[in-house]
């Protein structure tokens, strides 16, 4: 292929990883699949040069989200100080250490994770409960250790974030996808700046993938924040999303 072709999967691809990163999660499949076997990076050089895009994305995703009234730090800042302090972590990790051993187990948790999707769908389709309560002591070493896979590999926060927060913390999940994007958004500025430090990101490559991730995260977010229904497509693609991954990761 030349490389105008190569570029041009590259944005293609990248564009449908922002909309499906913004909707539900692991995009991320499809930017580091290929920047390994596409653009032939070193998978910890993927790693880092991926931030590039989800950085920007997340950026497009939050202002949508938040001009549309669907982001609501100030009632849930206090799940997202642990997630972020995880992440920081979970970075320093990252440029030191293989993350194959972590994708080892991560078809596991994959399947997991779709056992807990399907099981009671009216859950995923509730409102917001500010009355809620969870107590500390349970949610903190969660969002810590979901921070932490985040900033070590990324591959399927998007999905983890999601269960955590319907399930555990029974947030919308459209307005856990706000959150998804602004917390994301935040640590990865400071993961960026890392990465780039100890030399693991490829600047050309990255802004190229971002150009589509930027653009298939904004125009998923505005049409989850204007659709009544976005909720219920966002649900249905949770679950096309866990199907194919763990197709990919057993039968691969």
């Amino acid at each position: 292929m030349t490389e105008l072709q190569i570029y041009s999967i590259a944005i293609i691809g990248a564009l449908i990883a922002g909309g499906v990163n913004t909707l539900a999660g692991n995009g991320s499949v499809i930017t580091l699949t290929i920047l390994t076997e596409i653009l032939g990076l070193p998978p910890n050089v993927a790693n880092g040069t991926n931030r590039i895009g989800i950085f920007t994305q997340c950026i497009a995703t939050t202002w949508v989200f938040n001009k549309n009234g669907k982001l609501d730090v100030a009632n849930h800042k206090k799940y997202l100080i642990p997630i972020f302090i995880g992440a920081i972590a979970g970075g320093f990790l990252a440029i030191n250490v293989s993350n194959e051993q972590f994708k080892a187990v991560f078809k596991f948790m994959v399947l997991f994770m779709l056992i807990a999707v399907l099981v009671k769908p009216k859950r995923w389709l509730r409102k917001t409960d500010l009355n809620f309560k969870p107590k500390w002591y349970i949610y903190i070493p969660i969002l810590f250790s979901l921070g932490f896979y985040g900033g070590f590999i990324q591959m399927g926060m998007g999905v983890f974030f999601l269960v955590i927060m319907v399930l555990g913390m029974r947030v919308n999940i459209i307005e856990s996808n706000a959150l998804k994007g602004f917390i994301i958004g935040a640590y990865t500025l400071l993961l960026i700046g890392l990465f780039h430090y100890q030399g693991m990101i490829d600047w050309k490559i990255g802004c190229i993938m971002a150009v589509g991730q930027t653009l298939g995260g904004y125009l998923t977010a505005q049409f989850a924040s204007k659709y009544k229904k976005a909720d219920q497509i966002a649900y249905y693609l949770l679950i096309i999303v866990l199907l194919l991954a763990i197709i990919k990761l057993f039968f691969g």
